[in-house]
């Protein structure tokens, strides 16, 4: 039920951000003014959908996609309930270090005057992070699930 809603939020976001320039005004502020909190929200880094800039830049929608295609991936797999990532802490920092390191280049190159990627190459970088953001997510949402059975967290220590 949890990872059904996540489905749901998850893509949802994605439409809404996507759609708001078709919005009524005062929905499109909202929306806008959401999106303020997390993005720069700069004109050259955005998407335009209808001539109307999109509430987040380049680089956050695709975050935002990746996150929802890794909910969804989850949330269609035949064994869902069960820890998406049953893996050490160890590796799973390394993954994270892996998916982030598209978002980290292009934003390093950027800062330093050496790169000025294209919208698309910004969204493309976002995706697996994003994804890792989801998969860590239906992670926890199906950790409680496995606590409450009695059986052992893969990772953790047995009770004593």
């Amino acid at each position: 039920m949890l990872a059904c809603l996540a489905v749901l939020v998850s893509a949802g976001w994605v439409i809404v951000v996507i759609a708001t320039p078709m919005l009524p005004g005062w929905a499109g502020a909202v929306v806008y003014g959401l999106g303020s909190f997390v993005c720069h929200q700069l004109p050259d880094r955005s998407f335009h959908v209808a001539g109307f800039q999109l509430p987040v830049c380049a680089r956050c929608l695709g975050i935002y996609v990746g996150a929802s295609l890794g909910v969804a991936s989850v949330w269609l797999r035949s064994d869902r309930g069960r820890t998406v990532l049953p893996m050490p802490a160890r590796e799973l920092r390394w993954l994270a270090a892996v998916a982030a390191t598209p978002t980290l280049v292009t934003v390093a190159f950027e800062m330093v005057g050496a790169w000025y990627p294209s919208n698309n190459t910004r969204a493309f970088a976002g995706l697996p992070l994003g994804m890792l953001v989801g998969l860590v997510v239906m992670n926890a949402l199906a950790r409680p699930r496995e606590r409450g059975s009695g059986g052992a967290v893969p990772g953790e220590a047995e009770p004593r």
